[in-house]
């Protein structure tokens, strides 16, 4: 069955879908896992070998680190092959009692937390957009949402890849008329998004003489303006303020000086909030 008859025939099945969607979405996030985890290496060791490469230095002798789809899932600590019933999303984790088969090291939470993430976003994706075109790109830009902010957690960086992947995919689907905002819109929205923080990081910079952020806040909010648009951007940089003041107050409380973090999940907090009540949490902040 091709893509569109499925759509069609999944029009008069909106509980069908929505178990569908989570299914698939508990299965997609135990490969943006792999990214989360793998990723971050191989963009450490491509620049290690460009700085050295441009200080006319010898290569580091370090082998690659495997990318994200040539080499199977194994344990980083013991390297235990796991096999595809360890693999299950959510389901094997429980049944190893969230360690390793071959060595009991711990598994991360990360894992089965991912997972079921991305399961209960792609279900109100489904529930709120039905089985439409709007929902397959959606889904695209929610995966590629959730694995950026992983890596930003891990090592503080959004991937230029993935942000520049999903400003274009915003601006395809609203020039295909997948999305509820026609082409202008989009394009409008992305300039906001990135000149709002762009402004906001110069001010800062102007008045403390420090860094507030990084410029892949400012592509990430780009992005999502060119999925919800720039009357939107108001209420979701205002989620992601709030949310992230709650994490700056209980970093302060456990440490005596406040340390730099991730500023880009909560912004995709907001983002998200948005982008799936389509316009309700404006409409509910204004």
């Amino acid at each position: 069955m091709d893509i569109p008859a499925m759509l069609h025939y999944l029009q008069g099945q909106p509980i069908v879908f929505m178990v569908v969607a989570t299914a698939l979405g508990l299965m997609i996030g135990s490969f943006l896992n792999v990214v989360i985890s793998r990723y971050p290496k191989q963009l450490e060791w491509r620049w290690r070998q460009e700085a050295l490469s441009f200080l006319n230095l010898e290569p580091d002798p370090t082998p690659e680190p495997p990318n994200v789809v040539t080499k199977a899932s194994h344990c980083p600590q013991c390297g235990h092959a796991i096999r595809w019933w360890e693999n299950i999303p959510v389901i094997s984790f429980l049944l190893l009692k969230g360690k390793c088969r071959g060595c009991k090291t711990p598994i991360s939470w990360q894992y089965p937390l991912v997972e079921i993430l991305t399961g209960i976003l792609f279900g109100l994706a489904a529930l709120q957009f039905g089985p439409t075109w709007f929902w397959v790109s959606s889904v695209i830009g929610i995966s590629l949402l959730i694995a950026a902010s992983g890596i930003d957690f891990k090592i503080m960086i959004l991937p230029d890849p993935m942000m520049y992947s999903l400003l274009w995919l915003g601006l395809l689907t609203a020039v295909l008329g997948w999305g509820t905002l026609t082409p202008s819109q989009a394009i409008i929205g992305a300039m906001v998004g990135y000149l709002s923080l762009w402004s906001v990081f110069w001010l800062f910079k102007l008045i403390t003489g420090k860094e507030g952020m990084g410029y892949g806040d400012f592509k990430l909010l780009a992005a999502l303006g060119a999925w919800i648009g720039a009357p939107s951007l108001l209420p979701a940089i205002m989620v992601a303020a709030f949310t992230g003041a709650i994490l700056g107050i209980i970093q302060l409380k456990r440490q005596k000086e406040s340390q730099p973090f991730p500023f880009g999940p909560f912004i995709a907090i907001g983002g998200l909030i948005e982008w799936l009540s389509q316009g309700a949490l404006r409409q509910w902040i204004f």
